[in-house]
């Protein structure tokens, strides 16, 4: 590996020393999402705020919801430039780094606690899984719409009749969220961000040292999968219980590379009690406990004392309310259909429609071509726990659980968050692996913000709030790559392999 290259021009040396600016105007990006949230977010028909004169001045007037949506989508196309100048002007990760990252989750993330919920609304389906269990209903069997006034308190329709695919963890989590607030909806919002940024900040303290101790600059690690606005809204403005089952996962790595083996079980089986997708870590978790030398025989052992552990722990959070592991269906029985950005949704309709184009059955062929890449992704995750570089059981971690999430036929925009942070832990370099992170991340920031927009029917507009995010948001995409004289050098200029964490300080 080599040292990062000095800067190529005298400006970008003096703008390695003023973080300040790209801080300032990533916050000044936050608080245009905050604004724009009040008119295009999603509010509860149940909440008192849907009845307060600002709100009702935006939501109800025409020119309210055009200047909210616009207010949202600029807000959030600033904040991507902020990252990405932020790791530009701390392009050398020296001493401070780290706390100019800080900060800037900080800052950026303030505005965000704050907001009304945007990208997506199933915070209020936690308040409505919370209900359940204060009901004595088992939310493994019973939908939301058992509930009495479950849609005026935000929920999707959507999971009326879903059963929960949450572990048993966050269940009590809800429960105690409703014991305080009485499910009152802005409260338990905001309680349930509390609960996600505790997660943001286990990511915060534990990511850098994973790092560290993988050999990579702790610094950029943060700044590659946490400061970016994909995360920042994603975990704090939608308040998704996935940031801290991601916390307590990154914390649960980091113990058992640092070989405290039982703490990591702990830590990574209440991520699993959270939401169980994080089962693919506990063979890895095992592998770090047997440790480098290990042969065979240690391996199996620590497997199955890791398994032992986290089945038994699983089980007692279980036995209250009698959930049991009801969870497993999750893992069992995945959500039918797919997502046409994924490469199983995308990749299927071509197969399908070249099938169709020759007589044959292209549904056939669709679910058949699926169903191969779900397959193969459990085949990869296979492969990488039980051969490769016992040197790098972190990154064989990471591999593994991006494929088992980008091989799947649905993913939503915050899924790439759940293995990010062990990529940038154990290294993503200055080259065509950071151009396709940029390019992600930048591809989910533009398609939340015109994806999820709640829009009166009664409403006049000159033209549909869809349409007018998507192309406030090209616009700006445009600016970034051809006009802007900085972050037009980012998809354009060839980069350098990323230096050990030794070398960059």
């Amino acid at each position: 590996m080599t040292t990062p290259s000095p800067p190529a021009s005298g400006e970008q040396t003096i703008s390695a020393h003023r973080p300040w600016i790209a801080l300032l105007q990533g916050l000044v990006g936050s608080l245009l999402i905050l604004a724009g949230s009040l008119g295009v977010g999603w509010i509860a028909n149940g909440s008192p705020m849907i009845r307060n004169t600002l709100v009702i001045a935006l939501r109800t007037d025409g020119t309210g919801v055009v200047v909210s949506t616009i207010a949202l989508t600029l807000g959030a196309m600033i904040l991507l430039r902020s990252w990405l100048r932020l790791g530009q002007r701390l392009s050398q990760w020296g001493a401070g780094s780290l706390k100019q990252v800080v900060l800037a989750v900080v800052l950026w993330g303030a505005p965000l606690f704050v907001a009304v919920p945007i990208f997506s609304r199933d915070v209020y389906a936690y308040t409505g899984q919370g209900r359940l269990m204060a009901e004595n209903l088992n939310p493994y069997t019973t939908g939301i719409s058992a509930l009495s006034n479950w849609f005026m308190l935000g929920t999707d329709p959507s999971w009326a009749e879903n059963r929960t695919p949450y572990g048993p963890l966050f269940l009590w989590l809800s429960r105690g969220v409703v014991a305080i607030t009485g499910a009152q909806p802005d409260l338990s919002v905001l309680l349930f961000r509390l609960l996600a940024c505790i997660g943001v900040a286990l990511c915060v303290i534990y990511l850098p040292k994973l790092a560290e101790f993988c050999g990579y600059n702790g610094a950029r690690a943060l700044w590659i999968s946490v400061a970016n606005p994909l995360f920042l809204i994603s975990f704090i403005a939608s308040a998704h219980n996935d940031a801290l089952m991601v916390g307590l996962a990154v914390c649960g790595t980091y113990f058992a590379a640092t070989r405290k083996p039982i703490l990591a079980i702990v830590m990574v089986t209440a991520s699993i009690a959270v939401k169980p997708i994080t089962i693919v870590l506990l063979p890895f978790i095992g592998l770090l406990w047997a440790g480098k030398a290990a042969g065979w025989g240690r391996r199996f052992a620590c497997w199955g004392a890791t398994v032992a552990i986290s089945a038994l722990l699983l089980w007692l959070a279980g036995i209250p309310h009698n959930l049991g592991f009801g969870w497993t269906w999750a893992l069992l029985d995945g959500t039918p259909g797919y997502t046409g950005y994924s490469p199983s949704g995308f990749g299927g309709q071509l197969v399908g429609s070249a099938a169709h184009a020759v007589g044959l059955d292209g549904a056939l062929f669709e679910g058949g071509f699926r169903t191969l890449l779900t397959v193969a992704s459990i085949g990869i995750a296979g492969w990488l726990v039980l051969f490769g570089d016992p040197h790098k059981v972190v990154r064989r971690l990471a591999l593994a659980f991006a494929a088992v999430v980008m091989l799947a036929p649905i993913i939503q925009p915050w899924y790439i968050l759940w293995f990010l942070p062990f990529l940038a832990a154990t290294g993503i370099k200055n080259n065509w692996q950071i151009k396709v992170c940029y390019v992600v991340i930048g591809f989910f920031v533009v398609f939340g913000a015109q994806d999820q927009l709640f829009v009166w029917n009664f409403v006049d507009l000159p033209m549909a709030t869809k349409a007018l995010s998507y192309w406030v948001a090209i616009a700006v995409v445009g600016y970034l790559l051809l006009i802007d004289v900085h972050t037009r050098k980012l998809l354009f200029t060839k980069g350098h392999e990323l230096a050990p964490a030794a070398s960059l300080k």
